[in-house]
Parts: structure tokens; sequence; C-alpha cells
């Protein structure tokens, strides 16, 4: 467990804010209520907030400066500002600052503090705004934590806690990795999928029954294009270098299998679309939980970045952390980073640990 100081007295429950509450904060709120937080919250449209406190996802309207973590869900333009007026706002000199937005290199670079950690949750849905909130959006959706050289291991380890009881799995990478994947598997999927309708519905201005006929394979493709298009504008232009680079690949591999269509190659078409195949099925589950677990106990300098060196190391290696607890040594120059991780992975973390210097030990659970 993660000690807190100044904890919250016996029956008092524990204080939250949301700033943004659409989709994302509102779940959030509904999520916190749900396993007994208080939960303030405002949006930048004051019927939003109102509505977002009918239907549960808020205790009450405004700001809480006596709140322990702040979840800024607003448009990505306005995060940094959001998150550093929090940040000045808040009384706790523990408080955590969060944000969700989908992109994170010009997010960590505009907030400073070492008690804000970026983060993107990886859960969303068709619907737009507050009506859509839910709390189980997140259970076992992937929750990215982006810490930096800069971040507070208590706050990262304190935070990582409160969206591992939302149900969500935790994977910590870099900010500048970050949005690289994302380009892959987020951002360039919905620019493609908004694409693929825009063309289907010119067609259709010719051919009325041609949306009549979009069966389950073309509406799984393009369900994410009924999403809110107000945010991304600003997501292509904070990301613009991976999803451009992204873009092209993807092009150019269109074009190579434009061309063995064209020239009637079926082996090649079969070779690519078997091996797209196979890349499907092999996508992890969801919501897995090892039934193995290990526990990795790393010895740790009280340097800046350490945490953020070993929680990443452990996302590039595909090493889910089911669990993590800082121990402090009473001398202040080191301390003990304890890691519960799936058991079949437990040596390869151990290995690349040691490669980096960390002698570590590990031990099963079970």
């Amino acid at each position: 467990m993660i000690s807190r100081s100044d904890q919250a007295p016996s029956g008092t429950p524990r204080r939250a804010a949301v700033v943004g509450t659409g989709l994302i904060g509102g779940s959030i709120g509904m999520a916190l209520r749900e396993r007994g937080w208080h939960v303030t919250g405002r949006d930048a449209d004051p019927t939003c907030a109102e509505r977002a406190l009918s239907l549960g996802a808020l205790d009450a309207v405004g700001d809480d400066s006596e709140a322990e973590v702040v979840f800024v869900a607003t448009p990505l333009d306005a995060v940094a500002g959001e998150a550093n007026s929090a940040l000045t706002r808040l009384k706790r000199t523990d408080a955590v600052v969060t944000d969700v937005a989908g992109v994170k290199a010009p997010v960590t670079e505009a907030v400073e503090h070492n008690r804000f950690v970026g983060g993107h949750p990886m859960a969303g849905s068709e619907q737009v705004g507050v009506e859509g909130a839910s709390p189980e959006l997140f259970v076992g959706a992937t929750w990215v934590l982006t810490p930096t050289d800069n971040t507070d291991p208590d706050a990262y380890a304190f935070l990582r806690s409160i969206v591992v009881s939302l149900g969500a799995e935790v994977v910590a990478l870099s900010p500048a990795q970050h949005d690289t994947l994302v380009a892959v598997v987020s951002h360039v999927p919905h620019l493609t999928a908004a694409t693929l309708m825009n063309l289907a519905d010119k067609v259709s201005e010719e051919h009325a029954a041609l949306l009549r006929l979009a069966a389950g394979g073309f509406r799984d493709m393009t369900r994410v294009a009924a999403g809110q298009p107000a945010i991304w504008p600003a997501v292509c232009a904070e990301n613009s270098a991976a999803i451009v680079v992204t873009l092209d690949a993807l092009m150019s591999d269109l074009s190579v299998m434009r061309d063995r269509v064209a020239s009637g190659d079926r082996k090649g078409l079969f070779e690519a679309l078997d091996r797209a195949a196979e890349a499907r099925r092999s996508l992890p589950a969801r919501a897995v939980r090892p039934e193995r677990l290990a526990e990795l106990r790393v010895p740790v300098p009280d340097r800046p970045g350490v945490l953020a060196e070993i929680t990443t190391l452990a996302g590039d290696l595909d090493v889910n952390i089911a669990d993590l607890e800082i121990a402090h040594s009473a001398e202040g120059d080191r301390g003990v980073l304890v890691l519960v991780v799936d058991a079949e992975a437990a040596t390869r973390l151990t290995d690349a640990l040691a490669a980096r210097g960390f002698r570590s030990t590990a031990r099963p659970l079970s």
C-alpha cells in the first residue's frame, strides 16, 4: 500500500477534482464516486458541469483546493494551463495532478512540476459528452502514465494506485515514446476511419443503396469516426511529426497493396492478408490478470529519473506491473522499489535491469 501524509481522518471521504466533465472526465468522476471519493468538478461550459452533477459524476460543482488528486480532462489546448493552475491552487503538498490528453510530450514539457504525472486512458466511446460517461469505462482498459526524470516517485505511485483501482492496466512510457506509438494505434486509425467514412458518404451521393450495404466489417472499421471531432485538430497539430511518418508508411503499404490487386498478384495478396490475420489474432487480450505473480525488489538510488527508467523499461518489455510500492530508506539516499509482475516475465525484467546496473531479486508470491 502507498502511504500518504496528512491522511484524511477515518470515515472522511478521499477528495478528488475533475476539470472537464465530458465523456472521460465524467467517467472518472463516476468511477471515483463509486469507490467512495468525494468528487468536485467544473467545465468550461457550466451547463455540462451541472449535467455531470445530475448524472452522478460529481458531488459538487467548482474547484477543491483540498483535493488529493486532480484529473485535467479538457481539450488538449487547455491542459497545460489548467494543470499549472491546479498545482498552484492546491493546498496539500502531496497532491497530484494528472491529465488524460492523447499527446504527452508537449504537455509534460509545459508542466514541469514534479507532482504532475502525464496520463492517457486508452478508452473511449463513439458517444459524445457526459451523457455517454460510465464508471465501467476504464475496466480492462490500458491507461498510459508518462513519468519523466522530474517525476516524484511517490506522486507516480499514488496516481498509479488510483488508476488501478478504477480497473485499468497501467503501462509506463516516456512521453515521446507514447506519442510515437499512439500515432500508430490511435491517431492514424482515427484519420483512416474518417477518410474511409467520407469516401463512402461521397459515393453514396450517387449510389443511394451504398450505406445500406455497410456490413459489420465496415461498421467496425469506421466506428471511431463517430467520435468527438473537435479534439482532433489539436491532437494532429501537437503530434504532427509522428502522425505524418505513420501516414506515409500507411500510404506506401496501401500503394503496394494496390499494385498487388491491379496485377492480380494472388500470392502476394494472400501473404499480406495472412500476416495481418495472424497479427490480429496475436493482439493481447484485455483485462487478463496473471494467475502466477512474482515480487521483484529493486534497490534504487535516490536520484531523479530512476522510477521513470525502471517503469518505462517494463513497458518496453511488455511486462505488466500488477502492483508497485516504494520503500524509502531511513538514510534517505537509497530505497527499494517493489514490483509485482507476471512470474513468467520476471526473469526477462530482472535480466534487463541487471544490464542497466540494477541488482534486483525475485520471488514467487504463490
